[in-house]
C-alpha cells in the first residue's frame, strides 16, 4: 500500500508539487548540454572518425549506464528507502558534471556520461517515491506530471545552455549544472519526509529474488505491458536523428521553424499528458488498452499524414497533434505497470521499466539512423506508422486476455 495514509491531503500536493519543481530543475540541469556536446567534441576529437563515434556515444552511453543499472538502484530504493536513491542520484549528477566541467580528454568525458547515467539514474526513484506518497487512483496523473517536468525541464535546459554558450565557454554549462544539480540534492534531503519502504509479508520474506516475485510477472501483464511501451518508445524515437535533415530538405524551411516543429512535439505532450491522465484516473485496465488502441491508431494515422505531406504548415500541425496524442501513452502506461506491482517492489519493477525505455530509445535512435541511410529520408514516417502497427498487435491481444484484472 502507499504511505499517503501517513502523509495527508495538501501536504501530499506540495510534495508532489516539489518533486515536480526538482525534477525540472535537474533534468532542465542535464539538457543545458545536450544540444551542444557536437560542438564541443568536434573541437576535441584528433580525427573524423573519432569525432563520429563520440558524437553518438556521449548520448547513448548514459542511456545504457540507466538501462544497466536502473532495476538493481531500484531494489536497493525497496529495501531501504526511495528518499536516499533519490539523493544519491542528484548526488552522482552534480558530480559527473563537475567532472565534465573539468575534463578535456574525450575519453574521459565518455567514461563521465556513462557513468552519469550508471550511478545517477534520478527518473525511477522519483518516480517509485512519488508512487509511496500518492494514492494509487491517481498514479496516472502522478507520472504525467513527472514526465511533464522532464519535458518542460528539456525545453527551458536547451535554451538557457544555448543562452550561457553565446556569452561564455562550454565550461560554464557543466559547471552551473553541477550546482543546480547540488542545490537539488540538498532541497531534497532537507525537505522530503522519510518514506519507510514497504515490508514484504512474512511468507515471502527473504533474500531479495533476482526477479519480482512470480506475482509480480507469471499470470499478470506486466511483461506484456512493458512491450508496448518499449514498441511505442521505439516508435517515436526512429526519427530522432534524421529529424533536421529530413524537415530542411523535404520542406526548404529555415532553421528556426525546423526548432518550432521540434519543439511543438513536446508541447503537445505538455499541454495534454495531466487531462489524459485524468481521462483514464478511473478507467480499469481493459478500458484503458481500448481506448490506447484508439490513440495509436490516430498516431499511425498522423505519422503517414507527416509522412506524405509537403506542406509546412500541415507538417507542424500534424507533429503538434502527435504529441498530443503522446500525452496518452508513456504515462498511463507507467501507471498501469505500476498497479501491476507489488508495492513492496515498486523500485524495482520502475527500475526495470526505466531499463526498458532507455533500451528501446537506444535501439530507435540506432535503428531510425540505419533506416534512412539504407532506404532515404523519404521512408523515415512511414517505418513510424510500421512500428506503431506492430505494437497494436500486443494490445489487442492482452485486451483480451481472460486473468487481465480491473483495478
Amino acid at each position: 500500500m502507499s504511505h499517503v495514509g501517513v502523509i495527508q491531503g495538501s501536504r501530499v500536493r506540495i510534495l508532489i508539487y516539489l518533486l515536480f519543481a526538482i525534477q525540472l530543475v535537474s533534468m532542465g540541469a542535464m539538457e543545458m548540454s545536450g544540444p551542444f556536446w557536437p560542438v564541443h567534441l568536434r573541437d576535441l576529437a584528433s580525427s573524423a572518425s573519432v569525432f563520429s563515434f563520440a558524437s553518438i556515444a556521449v548520448y547513448v552511453g548514459p542511456m545504457l549506464g540507466i538501462m544497466l543499472t536502473s532495476a538493481f538502484w531500484g531494489r536497493i530504493g525497496d529495501r531501504y528507502g526511495h528518499k536516499l536513491m533519490m539523493i544519491r542520484a542528484l548526488a552522482g549528477l552534480s558530480l559527473t558534471q563537475l567532472g565534465l566541467a573539468l575534463s578535456s580528454d574525450i575519453w574521459v568525458i565518455l567514461i563521465l556520461r556513462f557513468l552519469q547515467g550508471a550511478f545517477a539514474g534520478y527518473i525511477a526513484p522519483a518516480q517509485a517515491y512519488g508512487v509511496s506518497i500518492e494514492a494509487p487512483s491517481r498514479r496516472a496523473r502522478l507520472f504525467a506530471i513527472l514526465q511533464i517536468s522532464t519535458n518542460v525541464g528539456s525545453l527551458l535546459g536547451a535554451v538557457v545552455g544555448g543562452l550561457i554558450l553565446d556569452h561564455a565557454t562550454f565550461f560554464w554549462i557543466n559547471l552551473v549544472a553541477a550546482g543546480l544539480c547540488a542545490i537539488c540534492t540538498v532541497i531534497a534531503a532537507v525537505t522530503l519526509p522519510d518514506v519507510p519502504p514497504v515490508k514484504q509479508p512474512p511468507a515471502t520474506r527473504g533474500p531479495a529474488p533476482a526477479l519480482p516475485r512470480s506475482a509480480a510477472w507469471h499470470g499478470s501483464p506486466l511483461l506484456p505491458l512493458l512491450c508496448i511501451m518499449g514498441i511505442l518508445l521505439l516508435a517515436r524515437m526512429l526519427p530522432q536523428t534524421s529529424f533536421s535533415l529530413y524537415v530542411s530538405t523535404t520542406f526548404a524551411v529555415s532553421n528556426s521553424v525546423v526548432g518550432l516543429a521540434y519543439g511543438l512535439l513536446a508541447l503537445g505532450f505538455i499541454l495534454s499528458a495531466t487531462a489524459w491522465s485524468r481521462y483514464f484516473e478511473h478507467r480499469t485496465q481493459q478500458a484503458t488498452l481500448q481506448h490506447l488502441t484508439y490513440v495509436v491508431i490516430g498516431c499511425i494515422a498522423l505519422t503517414a499524414i507527416v509522412g506524405i505531406t509537403r506542406s509546412p504548415a500541415v507538417f507542424i500541425a500534424a507533429y503538434f497533434i502527435w504529441g498530443v496524442l503522446l500525452g496518452a501513452t508513456t504515462p498511463v502506461l507507467m501507471a498501469m505497470i505500476s498497479k501491476t506491482a507489488d508495492s513492496a517492489q515498486q523500485g524495482h519493477v520502475l527500475g526495470i521499466a526505466q531499463s526498458t525505455a532507455q533500451l528501446a530509445s537506444i535501439v530507435g535512435i540506432s535503428l531510425g539512423g540505419l533506416l534512412s541511410q539504407v532506404y532515404g529520408l523519404q521512408y523515415t514516417y512511414f517505418f513510424v506508422c510500421l512500428a506503431y502497427a506492430v505494437a497494436l498487435v500486443p494490445m489487442v491481444m492482452l485486451r483480451y486476455w481472460r486473468r487481465l484484472p480491473n483495478v
